[in-house]
């Protein structure tokens, strides 16, 4: 290529990147609000205990002491008549009250029976106090704050209207107020607290606190909602405004009716057009929260309450109030409006400036100018480093705009557009190595498995020592016999019959994304989930040794065929140990010559369930990791074995087929027949450990006749010679072979 095309191309990467910026799709949004998300949790609000914000929780403490919500708005009243007299700046319930009281008297008296003989019942019910009447008076009494929420429910439409004595004052031009709700949230219709609620209260806020973005995080908290063509605070807003003196709220307007400010009191508010600020976040505070059922302990310290502003909200889990913020996964609703009182009233604010787009569009274009000016002026090396210090400045001042005035620029775009110019100039070395790489497959694939070498020619590097912890599944298939065996061969006969045998075993485990690790003598070893991950790597290793098993049959038919009239053929006979865990995998060896291979406490264990197979009778023992992990297949546990230099028992398991066969009546049976064979050999009940042994002969497979020799066997050796009275059923290994 000439140098020419590497300009074209770079040039049309700028050009693209700007115009992608400029159409800013949710992608690139989202970016953004990963990378600010990021910078707050790299340095988060601190929370400070002298802002006059707390939460008053309807937590598990609560509800313990008032009883199961909805709590009677009686108990409510007292709740309210104490904040007040404890001195709360402002009271505001997250709590919607757009129904009367389940629990009042005439509620009771309504769900009676129409039988005269509950006239006096009625009556009695008649003299008792109205919950709603309590609760409006306490509410009258206080800095109170009641919760909306609007709606476009047009079901809503002719209830009582909401109250304009707590809509927004606006500062603007004549008639803006209509043209700021074009991108102000809200809706036609309000569901309102009831009327004798709402107007006892001296707030009114909308309650909802903040959609979530697409990722379903809360970054956006809005002041300020619509219902028709009015505006109106938001619960902290009001909250606020009751707070400081109950002073009117007012948005500042621009020319073009949009929202550029909030003023609630002597607080400005850095809101952005939409009339939401934006969530500085310290994370779940349990120091910003007290429990109202610690409010009238007698030890309880007014001075939480003195002077705060008090937010009345759900934290218990149950409520399921819950939103994802920036710092936690699961934030309680009301938490989320106690935060943005602490940021207005402690002046902690960020702020996407309204020109950062075009800021970040500039910075982009002047740094993709120079970057093309200078990479293909220079060497790739000094193109790069003057790509990593532009970066670096990219970064770091976007990170000291956030530290030192809140305010959020985008490092992440500008600093991938011009990695991706960067990388235009490197396609020509790309292409000319591509060629390089594929002759070193060529070579390397005669001697490393194909995984391992599409891995070493994309990852050179890790050509070298060393290795890495994964959760594997290791196997040890060994003949059985095999020295008598090779005794019985010359070496070409013996020679051909292990590459006959070796063969189909590898492709069948290598159909099953399993990993050569070495053949050692007649033993294979392998294993999965490495080099390259292996979904479900448990029950791929299981399916390999059942297909094992039957590629076996098939050989030592085939085999006893080309016998013919030379004699018996040799048959082969396999044992199969399978065990998951914790390895370490990797190149193992010397700084001359190393090999891909694992090494750890779960590959002895495999080593040692394969050396267990002839005293079971079976040819696959299955660790308990590996069985838990594939429990769909049809698995029968064999027994609980303390193995060789272990001290706690491990389950092993052998397998009869794939989830076909785990799924039929027959299997059903077998499996419920021997875990009673092993749940009466274990309590050292003889006589009906041997009647379910007989049903799991009558069920099982010939070939695991050979396992249920070996339980009748021990029964009738500890019916001679019985296990002493601590026996726990665990069978003792004491070799390596079991």
């Amino acid at each position: 290529m000439k140098i020419g095309w590497d300009l074209a191309v770079g040039a049309a990467i700028l050009i693209g990147a700007l115009a992608l910026r400029a159409v800013d799709p949710l992608p690139l949004q989202q970016l953004r609000n990963l990378t600010f998300d990021s910078y707050q949790r790299l340095k988060p609000r601190v929370y400070d205990p002298s802002v006059s914000v707390v939460i008053a929780a309807i937590d598990e403490k609560s509800l313990d002491t008032f009883g199961q919500w909805p709590w009677s708005r009686i108990t409510l009243a007292r709740i309210t008549d104490r904040l007040t007299e404890m001195g709360a700046a402002a009271i505001a319930f997250d709590v919607l009250f757009a129904e009367a009281d389940r629990t009042s008297p005439a509620a009771i008296a309504q769900n009676l029976p129409a039988d005269p003989q509950y006239g006096p019942v009625r009556a009695q019910l008649a003299t008792l106090p109205d919950p709603d009447a309590e609760f409006a008076a306490a509410l009258a009494r206080s800095p109170s704050v009641l919760a909306f929420v609007y709606s476009d429910d047009a079901q809503l439409k002719g209830r009582p209207p909401i109250d304009y004595r707590y809509s927004i004052a606006t500062i603007g031009p004549e008639g803006s107020n209509v043209a700021a709700t074009t991108l102000v949230r809200g809706g036609p219709y309000a569901v309102l607290p009831l009327p004798q609620l709402m107007k006892s209260a001296q707030g009114l806020g909308e309650v909802q606190a903040g959609d979530p973005d697409p990722d379903g995080v809360v970054r956006r908290v809005p002041l300020v909602v619509t219902v028709g063509d009015k505006l109106f605070n938001t619960l902290a807003g009001d909250a606020l405004r009751v707070g400081v003196g109950g002073q009117t709220a007012q948005v500042k307007l621009s020319s073009d009716g949009q929202i550029e400010k909030m003023r609630i009191g002597e607080a400005i508010i850095p809101v952005n057009q939409r009339g939401e600020l934006l969530l500085f976040d310290t994370g779940l505070e349990p120091s910003r929260r007290v429990s109202l059922g610690d409010l009238f302990e007698p030890d309880f310290d007014p001075a939480r309450i003195a002077g705060h502003i008090v937010l009345i909200g759900a934290t218990a889990a149950a409520f399921q109030d819950l939103r994802t913020t920036p710092l936690a996964p699961y934030m309680p609703g009301v938490e989320i409006h106690a935060q943005i009182l602490e940021q207005v009233l402690a002046g902690q604010f960020l702020t996407r400036p309204y020109d950062a787009d075009e800021v970040e569009q500039y910075y982009l274009g002047a740094f993709g100018l120079v970057l093309l000016a200078f990479l293909y002026r220079r060497s790739a090396i000094a193109g790069a480093f003057v790509l990593v210090g532009a970066i670096a400045v990219t970064i770091g001042a976007s990170w000291w705009q956030f530290v030192q005035n809140g305010y959020l620029f985008d490092p992440i775009y500008p600093a991938l557009a011009a990695t991706a110019m960067f990388g235009s100039g490197t396609l020509i070395n790309y292409l000319r190595t591509e060629h390089e790489k594929r002759q070193v497959r060529l070579q390397f694939a005669q001697y490393l498995s194909p995984i391992l070498v599409d891995r070493l020619s994309e990852h050179p590097e890790q050509l070298k020592l060393g290795g890495e912890l994964r959760e594997l599944t290791l196997m040890f298939c060994d003949i059985r016999g095999f020295t008598k065996i090779s005794e019985a061969l010359d070496p070409q006969a013996l020679t051909q019959l292990m590459n006959a045998f070796l063969t189909p075993m590898t492709k069948i485990i290598q159909a099953h994304d399993g990993t050569i690790d070495k053949y050692i003598g007649d033993c294979i070893m392998a294993f999965w989930n490495a080099p390259m991950d292996v979904p479900s790597h448990a029950e791929k290793s299981i399916l390999a040794a059942l297909n094992m098993r039957a590629g076996l049959e098939q050989l030592n038919a085939a085999m006893a065929a080309m016998a013919g009239e030379d004699g018996p053929a040799v048959e082969i006979k396999i044992g199969i140990g399978l065990n998951s865990g914790t390895g370490c995998v990797g190149n193992m060896g010397s700084e001359q010559r190393f090999n891909y291979t694992v090494l750890g406490d779960a590959v002895n264990i495999a080593s040692r369930l394969e050396a267990l197979s002839p005293a079971y009778g079976i040819d696959l023992v299955i660790g308990q990791e590996t069985a838990e992990s594939a429990s769909g297949l049809a698995l029968l546990e064999l027994d609980r074995v303390r193995v060789k230099g272990k001290v706690l028992p491990v389950r092993i398991f052998t397998c009869v087929g794939d989830r076909t066969v785990a799924a039929t009546p027959p299997f059903r049976a077998l499996h419920e027949a021997q875990d009673r064979l092993l749940a009466h050999y274990r309590a050292k009940e003889w006589d009906q450990a041997e009647a379910a042994l007989g049903e799991c002969r009558s069920l099982a497979p010939e070939f695991l006749h050979g396992f249920y020799d070996l339980y009748a066997r021990r029964i009738v050796e500890y019916r001679l010679s019985p296990p002493p009275a601590d026996w726990d059923g665990v069978y003792e290994a004491k070799t390596k072979a079991g």
